[in-house]
């Protein structure tokens, strides 16, 4: 079984405008579990968001790794890249797996305020940090290749991952990867679309990364900006778990995060 502490938060009684964080122990069957890496590119259109991918593949890596040997199903997700993989055993798995055809045409899951209330940051310039903003364009090509893929893995692109769950009896899903206020939540296989489905889903929240400006409200610094969706995450949609509680150590932490934590 894999057995972890999940964080989440849960409305205060009586009060509809505030939250406690409650943690809950979990335990989930890894045949029935899946792990997806949502979007982690060999190259991003921001310089920034490219070298924090690099900076955390080497510890999802070392997840995946044991997450796999406990017989977890292993989902790598880099979206428009599927060309790359065409004849990779692991892509025709997912490409195998069938149609569901009530879903078939969902695409982008939306962010609706009504569901989820106000969101915590400004993404509207696109969230690059960089010094001078950088070109938007489509610069990824494949997965970034710290990541290992094995034949006995799937990659998907949009809602073949879902199939796949489906065709496999999946109901516990863990997501990492990136962008936390973007593609980790509205994929057709991300978290807004799994939680709709019924599924058990948790965000590894030590493993994803955000794009925020800090120069965009609420003006605070770019990890700050993260864990502020993190929260809303935990608020309107799933609970988050950390990695060191699978592998071991401490939970991963960017360099330049040098806030100071307990």
């Amino acid at each position: 079984m894999l057995v972890f502490n999940r964080r989440k938060m849960v409305k205060c009684n009586g009060n509809d405008g505030e939250y406690k964080m409650v943690i809950e122990k979990v335990e989930w069957d890894p045949k029935k579990t899946a792990c997806i890496m949502c979007d982690m590119w060999d190259q991003h259109w921001c310089k920034n968001a490219t070298k924090r991918v690099a900076e955390m593949a080497s510890r999802m890596n070392e997840l995946v790794k044991f997450l796999r040997q406990q017989g977890v199903l292993i989902i790598h997700a880099p979206s428009d890249t599927m060309d790359c993989y065409a004849e990779h055993p692991a892509r025709k798995r997912a490409q195998n797996a069938p149609v569901i055809e009530e879903i078939k045409n969902l695409s982008w899951a939306k962010y609706d305020p009504k569901v989820e209330g106000p969101f915590p940051i400004d993404d509207s310039d696109g969230g690059c940090d960089c010094e001078e903003k950088c070109e938007m364009r489509r610069a990824w090509s494949k997965q970034i290749d710290v990541i290992e893929i094995m034949d006995q893995d799937a990659i998907a692109d949009n809602l073949d991952a879902i199939y796949l769950m489906k065709q496999n009896g999946i109901e516990n899903v863990m997501i990492m990867g990136v962008h936390t206020n973007m593609c980790i939540l509205g994929r057709p296989f991300a978290i807004r679309n799994l939680v709709k489905f019924g599924l058990n889903v948790v965000l590894v929240r030590d493993l994803t990364d955000s794009m925020y400006n800090p120069r965009m409200w609420p003006y605070t610094d770019h990890y700050t900006g993260t864990d502020l969706v993190i929260e809303h995450i935990e608020k309107y949609w799933c609970g988050t778990v950390t990695s060191d509680q699978f592998i071991g150590g401490k939970p991963f932490k960017f360099k330049g995060d040098t806030r100071c934590r307990n």
